[in-house]
């Protein structure tokens, strides 16, 4: 039997950390005071200082912004799963804010800039102990094939 855990609670929706077979949703936080949303949730608004911070679940699907390809393993504590593939990273435009994450399309030919994504659980690495650890990733709303471990 194949053992899941997130790669950080906080960065998703209350429901998700209680059951990562739910569908995904990121946990953001909006500032009651200027309403500027962040990701993931912090305390403190970047924009006007208040401490007033309401987490709030993003949407899950948005926009290409922008992308590259991350053609080489990063430097140690990376803890990406081997051999190392190149993978896509985007910036995701979600309405009110800009999420950088993995994407699951790593060739620069299938992406463009301004197509619809959705976010999903993907394997991020496998512990020692056999867990597989999932991260979020986006995917264009295309791919019908959901991937987990």
């Amino acid at each position: 039997m194949t053992t899941f855990r997130l790669v950080d609670r906080a960065l998703f929706d209350d429901r998700v950390a209680a059951d990562p077979e739910a569908p995904p949703t990121l946990r953001g936080g909006r500032c009651a005071d200027c309403a500027t949303v962040t990701f993931p949730f912090q305390e403190g608004c970047p924009r006007c200082g208040a401490v007033a911070m309401h987490a709030i679940p993003l949407p899950s699907e948005g926009e290409l912004w922008s992308f590259t390809v991350q053609g080489f393993e990063l430097k140690s504590p990376y803890r990406g799963n081997k051999p190392f593939e190149p993978y896509g990273v985007g910036y995701l435009d979600l309405g009110d804010v800009l999420v950088e994450s993995i994407l699951t399309e790593s060739d620069p030919d299938k992406l463009r800039i301004g197509s619809r994504m959705r976010v999903q659980l993907v394997p991020a690495f496998t512990d020692t102990d056999g867990t597989t650890v999932l991260t979020f990733a986006f995917a264009s709303v295309d791919q019908n094939s959901e991937v987990r471990g």
